[in-house]
């Protein structure tokens, strides 16, 4: 993921990479030159170069199983720390680095990038200006086929896991709530080229009594859904379509059904749909550079990003619930505190 990283920091004004650190020595030399990143030191100690450089902010772009250790690391140094999603490779350790950087006084976020997706910000403004009411129900599809090779075909959970907590991440972003409790079925399609569980079903029941519903599969060829997720949110006052493109659409309550005597006026509300408002001003945009951008202005500002460890944590514990609730066959409630 660093050249991601590194592409979306040249866009950010005012941010200067001053080293870069990797177990391999010469993978860190070979990004230095690939992008030209001349003054930059190099080195394959991270507690090492945090002592020689004394950097503002770590990106930590590491594979999870190395977040835990790296944050903790950046906070004795007192660097602040913005890192690849998930937030940890368990919740224990999530829960750990929450609370170090709370002693620290340091930021620690998370690079949920699919947040500043132009269109889910609409979505998002749309439905939190009451667009279709209040919120009863958020279902979202994700269906890719995705032969990635490596791996993930030989991981346990690949599609909870790996990729689930961009939805999940996404459905508490849409529909402004938090996760109560999960009932989940993972199994693994006949066909599958993945080892273990590459298809699930989830069941999220959230605080305002909104249901979340996800329905996902790594190995569905065919019709293929966006990487955002296929969406229907369910309102008082109608419905939100978005299939993670350009163009979502809302149908909304024009004229009411009414009761007359013992029947109703009609079978159906007149409804009318069409697109959403366009983007406002202040909504949060810019994909990965949209986040880094954020996290040096809050560093400047003693502001905290939107994707702080301390909200983020939420959304893994959905992760890690929904996992428990497949191995169970239980409802489980979702904790992170």
């Amino acid at each position: 993921m660093s050249p991601a990283w590194l592409r979306s920091a040249k866009e950010v004004e005012g941010l200067e990479i001053a080293g870069l650190v990797d177990l391999r020595e010469d993978a860190a030399r070979a990004r230095q030159l690939e992008f030209g990143l001349d003054k930059a030191a190099i080195g394959s100690n991270l507690e090492h170069l945090l002592e020689q450089i004394k950097p503002d902010v770590l990106f930590d772009c590491t594979v999870p199983e190395a977040h835990y250790s790296n944050a903790l690391m950046a906070f004795k140094h007192g660097v602040h720390v913005l890192g690849e999603k998930p937030l940890a490779d368990t919740l224990p350790r999530a829960r750990a680095m929450v609370e170090a950087a709370r002693k620290a006084n340091l930021i620690h976020a998370v690079i949920q990038n699919r947040r500043f997706d132009p269109n889910i910000r609409r979505v998002r403004r749309f439905l939190e200006n009451g667009g279709i009411g209040e919120i009863t129900t958020v279902n979202a599809d994700f269906y890719i086929a995705a032969h990635f090779g490596g791996f993930r075909d030989a991981m346990q959970h690949p599609l909870l896991l790996d990729m689930a907590i961009h939805t999940f991440d996404a459905a508490r972003l849409i529909s402004g709530q938090d996760p109560v409790s999960v009932y989940c079925q993972e199994w693994n399609p006949k066909g599958s080229w993945y080892a273990h569980g590459a298809s699930a079903m989830a069941i999220f029941e959230m605080t305002g009594g909104v249901i979340f519903n996800y329905r996902g599969s790594w190995c569905s060829e065919g019709a293929h859904t966006a990487w955002e997720s296929d969406w229907r949110i369910i309102g008082t006052q109608g419905t939100l379509r978005w299939d993670g493109g350009a163009h979502p659409k809302a149908s909304v309550v024009s004229a009411a059904v009414h009761k007359v005597g013992d029947g109703w006026s009609s079978m159906f509300a007149s409804q009318d749909t069409s697109e959403l408002p366009g983007l406002d001003p202040q909504d949060r945009v810019g994909a990965h550079a949209g986040l880094i951008r954020e996290m040096v202005q809050c560093i400047r500002w003693g502001q905290t990003p939107e994707t702080a460890s301390s909200d983020n944590i939420k959304s893994l514990a959905m992760v890690f619930a929904a996992i428990e609730s497949a191995q169970t066959g239980a409802k489980v409630a979702v904790s992170w505190d």
